[in-house]
């Protein structure tokens, strides 16, 4: 027990130097970027600059969440300690990306009735410094199992990569072709690339902060009842409280007669939840069929 509880603290406490890492090289990139946009006349990068400022804002609320949730401990009025923090954090950090869509749009639109000069070699290489600043995030956060707020980090930098890509393309165009259109466009595409992140991260956060199921309650209660002594399943509730940590109640008649039997089936349903489920933190109620409306017995 205390081996696989310092195992997770450890990989919070991982995530939350990642979540800073990241953080760090991203601001660091925003103020590149955007001196940059503003020098050279390109609203894509502009853009692509101010991705990178929402996602590092992004990613010190994400630390914040998971430094919160890692040292948190459960009290008398905060049983389960401040887990919750992260999907709000994560389901802030969604709701943050909508000013920065219509930012970059009406920006957008205004280039595209007005085209300005640009440098688009200038561009493209503070482009490409940006796409080397996401690909080595993108390596620092990958790799193995995320939290939700990582998660939404990892999406973010998917996103901040393709538009970096996509600068580059459009100073191409600019510089080949002379198509100076390829400029706002591209800026539209990046707040497209936004809206699909945002969309992800709300959704995910959103189905942990409202308590949907992380798994099928009916699948889950037919297991249950398939095992031996038991004659009925009811009250069955599972929840997230973050993206690590799943909780479980269910109540359970049985025909077990003896108090020893019982606490054989407590076990059972526990293992039962942990290896197929994935769910370590369970109420388990016994009731016996004497007695259906009073539980007999009450254990985790």
């Amino acid at each position: 027990m205390n081996s696989e509880r310092h195992s997770h603290e450890h990989g919070e406490d991982a995530g939350v130097r990642t979540l800073g890492a990241v953080a760090a090289i991203n601001l660091a990139g925003f103020v590149i970027e955007l001196l940059g946009g503003l020098a050279f006349g390109s609203v894509a990068l502009v853009g692509d600059a101010f991705h990178m400022l929402f996602d590092s804002l992004a990613y010190v609320m994400a630390l914040i969440a998971a430094y919160i949730g890692t040292k948190s401990e459960p009290g008398e009025y905060w049983s389960y300690g401040l887990s919750r923090v992260e999907p709000f954090a994560a389901f802030l950090n969604g709701v943050l990306l909508v000013p920065m869509v219509v930012f970059l749009l009406w920006e957008s639109y205004q280039r595209y009735l007005s085209p300005v000069d640009i440098d688009p070699w200038m561009t493209m290489l503070l482009g490409t410094g940006g796409l080397v600043i996401n690909l080595v995030s993108v390596y620092v956060v990958q790799g193995g199992e995320m939290s939700l707020n990582e998660r939404g980090a990892f999406y973010h930098l998917l996103g901040d990569a393709g538009a970096s890509v996509a600068v580059i393309l459009s100073m191409l165009f600019v510089e080949f072709g002379g198509y100076y259109i390829a400029d706002p466009i591209t800026a539209a595409l990046i707040a497209v690339i936004i809206i699909w992140s945002a969309v992800k991260l709300l959704r995910e956060s959103g189905a942990i902060f409202f308590q949907r199921s992380p798994i099928s309650v009916d699948a889950l209660e037919a297991r249950i009842d398939a095992l031996n002594d038991v004659t009925a399943v009811s009250d069955v509730h599972v929840w997230s409280l973050s993206s690590r940590l799943d909780v479980a109640t269910v109540h359970v008649t049985s025909d077990a007669e003896t108090i020893s039997e019982r606490d054989e089936l407590k076990r059972s349903i526990t293992e039962l939840l942990h290896d197929e489920f994935g769910i370590d933190h369970v109420t388990i109620d016994v009731r016996g069929e004497e007695s259906p409306t009073h539980p007999t017995e009450h254990g985790d």
